[in-house]
C-alpha cells in the first residue's frame, strides 16, 4: 500500500460508484473510507436535499469544501468518496491534487441516468435528469480529468471489478 500515498480519492458524477467502490477499496486496503456527502449531511444535521432546499447551493458548496478539508487532512490514509460537484471550486481542485491519488470513475450521462433515476435526493436533476446529466458532464469533464492522476470507465462494471482496477492503478 506505500503506493498508495496519502489517500485515494474518488470523483466523478453522481451515479458513477464512488461510494460502492470507496467501500469496497478502503476494505481491501485496510483504510478508512470518508463520503464527502455523508460528512455534509452529518455536520449539518440534514440532508443534501434539505441543505439546497433551505439554503441554497452555495451553502452546499461551502459545506462541501469544508469536508473536503478534513478528510484530506486526516494524517490517516483513507478512500475518500468525493462529492461530484467538488471540483467546481479550484481551491478544492488544488486540495485533491495534493491529496494522494485522484481516480475519476467516468460514465456517460445515459448510464448515469440509469443508476440515479429512482433516487430522489439529488437536488440538481429536477425533471429532466438526463438533460441535466449531460450538462453537468460538459461542465465538469474537463475538471474531473484536470485533477485526476487515473480515470477508470465504470460502464457496466461492477463495484468490485472498478475497485480491482483501482488497486491496480495504486498497486
Amino acid at each position: 500500500m506505500r503506493a498508495m500515498g496519502r489517500h485515494v480519492v474518488l470523483v466523478g458524477m453522481m451515479g458513477s460508484g464512488k461510494t460502492a467502490v470507496g467501500q469496497e477499496l478502503a476494505s481491501r486496503f485496510g483504510v478508512g473510507f470518508v463520503d464527502s456527502d455523508e460528512q455534509v449531511e452529518r455536520r449539518a444535521g440534514r440532508t443534501v436535499r434539505q441543505i439546497f432546499e433551505a439554503d441554497g447551493e452555495a451553502a452546499f458548496r461551502r459545506l462541501e469544501t469544508e469536508a473536503l478539508i478534513a478528510a484530506v487532512g486526516s494524517t490517516e490514509r483513507s478512500v475518500i468518496a468525493a462529492a461530484g460537484g467538488v471540483v467546481l471550486d479550484p481551491t478544492n481542485r488544488d486540495l485533491l491534487r495534493r491529496a494522494g491519488t485522484v481516480v475519476w470513475l467516468r460514465a456517460s450521462p445515459e448510464v448515469l441516468e440509469a443508476r440515479v433515476r429512482d433516487g430522489n435526493h439529488r437536488p440538481l436533476l429536477g425533471d429532466d435528469a438526463l438533460g441535466v446529466l449531460r450538462r453537468l458532464d460538459t461542465d465538469r469533464a474537463r475538471l474531473y480529468d484536470e485533477v485526476a492522476n487515473a480515470v477508470i470507465d465504470v460502464g457496466d462494471l461492477s463495484p468490485d471489478e472498478v475497485a480491482t482496477r483501482i488497486a491496480l492503478v495504486v498497486a
